[in-house]
């Protein structure tokens, strides 16, 4: 830390440090919470950011900072003020830190400015403005405004009541011994696996032991984002775990809970791919209806006001938190009935309780899409295309056929191709060539339905229903299939190509787009893993030889997403985001 005798002086001092630090202006009037400063001067997501009286900027922004600074110090000498009067707000900081966080906005470069909340944070021109601001500082706990705020502001009722008001402790001791969030998501993830192997002994001491042990990683779930909130500990790396690492707590948790039951003489892993490929196609939708409306212009549904109307009644949040079986509540039900009953049960109460949700929260969001008047962007109906994951097949069809007309044709096409297929897999005589033509309509159907941008009230449910399309044909030839194993295979594949779908979501949430289309053409398309495996049921009738097509499938996709996915979340260009995570 360094004092500047005035502005000119504090440039001379910026210039000299490093290149690549980061770099803080204070005013040494500055009177506040030390949290405010924190916030203020030490997120790494955000190249400058600016509290009253404080400003800091990262690498990226020094060099703006410094002409900022140098065209600041020349206006207030002269009297002049720091950018044009008639385009641009004068600053309500008028601190050297407040003028030059106004002049970098003028240059372009963003300055965020974080809610402080209660906290404090001013520069006091005068004795009695420096007293007041010292008694509303000491009147508010700095340290319990932090663990507060560490805690996600919307969540489950079972986090929010049972997990958050003690995790919270847990953060803030990992922090004062240096983990980091990446260590305890790992150790969450750790924790998860060892639980799955205790379910997978298939004995009532392993079952009770995977309940308690699920619970545990649940705790060190929410304990990692609070810690990242608590110590402003966000990465790349961090957002990359956070991101899929829930996923692979959960279905490993559920092939572990398949292992037992089979031990037991009991075989469940149709209901355990089933419940992976319900809450999979939930999470799409609710994914799809998020981007469809991330920047839609206008929203004037009756239905939205309704939701709005509720949320100002406190048992009804909780009720529709609840409702919709968010991951707290999810795992907690897991647990419990792991411990207490049987697999089976666990995986009919999962498809009855998400099946619930799901009807529940889509038609919410058809209610909003049909009522609400709204003009969809360029960028929703290419983050829309993205999510629907149209291979080479899917693509050249849409590349020669004109574009359908009508406001609900794109999921109306989508949908028939779904049932065509699904159809297909689920009534033809198995291992019968039909299949694969019900395949190839599909085909020609779903390069139909992305033929023209998804612009349309209703288009989100396109991603979807593809989804829909192809885990459950996966899954319905796998159950059909005599081959022994086949469907631990299909777990296997559909496990791969869902982990390539919740990486293409995280990564256009974190604003840089989907993954190339080399990735996208080289494991298939949707339609293309779906024809596939249509084509695989119908060649490969003998013993095993499905299963090892499914098996060696799995392992291809598997490779290459998670080559491509390391290599991203690891490069320079991934987003420096911390995943807030989704209640379901």
């Amino acid at each position: 830390m360094q004092t500047a005798a005035d502005a000119g002086d504090a440039a001379a001092l910026l210039a000299a440090v490093p290149a690549g630090r980061r770099v803080a202006l204070v005013d040494p009037r500055f009177v506040g919470h030390v949290h405010a400063l924190r916030l203020g001067l030490t997120d790494p997501r955000f190249a400058a950011a600016t509290v009253p009286g404080a400003l800091t900027a990262q690498s990226e922004a020094r060099g703006a900072l410094l002409r900022a600074l140098r065209r600041t110090t020349a206006a207030v000498g002269a009297g002049a003020p720091v950018v044009a009067p008639d385009t641009d707000p004068a600053p309500e900081d008028r601190t050297v830190p407040g003028r030059i966080a106004v002049a970098l906005e003028a240059e372009g470069t963003a300055v965020k400015r974080p809610e402080l909340g209660s906290l404090t944070a001013t520069v006091p021109t005068d004795a009695g403005a420096r007293a007041a601001a010292e008694s509303a500082r000491d009147e508010v706990d700095d340290e319990a405004v932090r663990l507060r705020s560490a805690v996600k502001a919307h969540d489950g009722f079972f986090t929010t009541f049972a997990i958050s008001p003690y995790s919270r402790y847990i953060a803030r001791w990992c922090a004062r011994r240096g983990l980091t969030p990446n260590q305890v998501t790992t150790a969450s993830l750790i924790t998860a696996l060892v639980a799955a192997g205790a379910a997978a002994t298939g004995t009532r001491g392993g079952y009770v032991a995977a309940g308690i042990l699920l619970l545990v990683s649940f705790v060190l779930d929410c304990t990692d984002g609070q810690l990242a909130r608590y110590s402003l500990q966000y990465s790349t790396m961090g957002a990359w775990l956070d991101a899929t690492f829930d996923r692979a707590k959960e279905y490993a948790y559920y092939a572990g809970l398949a292992i037992g039951a089979v031990r037991g003489g009991d075989d469940v892993w149709v209901l355990a791919l089933g419940a992976m490929v319900l809450q999979a196609c939930r999470h799409v939708v609710d994914f799809s209806f998020n981007e469809a409306n991330h920047d839609a212009v206008a929203n004037t549904s009756p239905t939205a006001a309704l939701s709005d109307k509720l949320d100002s009644v406190g048992w009804t949040v909780w009720a529709r938190r609840m409702i919709v079986l968010p991951i707290g509540e999810r795992w907690a039900m897991i647990a419990v009935l792991t411990a207490l009953t049987t697999p089976r049960i666990v995986f009919y109460a999962l498809l009855v309780g998400c099946s619930l949700a799901a009807c529940y929260t889509t038609a919410g969001r058809l209610l909003r899409s049909l009522t609400r008047r709204a003009s969809r962007t360029d960028r929703a109906a290419q983050a829309l295309a993205d999510l629907a994951d149209s291979g080479t097949l899917a693509q050249g069809v849409a590349a020669v056929a004109p574009g359908l007309r009508g406001a609900f044709t794109a999921p109306a096409v989508a949908l028939l191709g779904t049932l065509v297929m699904i159809g297909g897999a689920l009534f033809l005589p198995y291992g019968s060539p039909l299949t694969v033509a019900a395949a190839v309509v599909y085909v020609v159907l779903s390069g139909l339905a992305v033929a023209r941008p998804l612009k349309g009230a209703l288009d989100w449910l396109v991603p979807p229903f593809f989804r829909a399309a192809e885990y459950v044909t996966i899954l319905v030839l796998a159950a059909r299939s005599d081959a022994p194993h086949a469907v631990p295979a299909a777990f296997g594949l559909v496990s791969a190509v869902a982990y390539h779908h919740y990486d293409t979501v995280y990564r256009i949430r974190g604003g840089t787009g989907a993954p190339p289309h080399w990735l996208v053409r080289t494991i298939g398309g949707h339609e293309g893993r779906t024809t596939l495996v249509a084509v695989l049921a119908a060649v490969l009738t003998h013993a095993s030889g499905f299963t090892t097509a499914l098996t060696a499938l799995a392992v291809a996709v598997a490779l290459v997403v998670l080559v491509e996915s390391i290599r991203f979340w690891v490069s320079s260009s991934a987003p420096a985001v911390h995943d807030e995570g989704e209640l379901a």
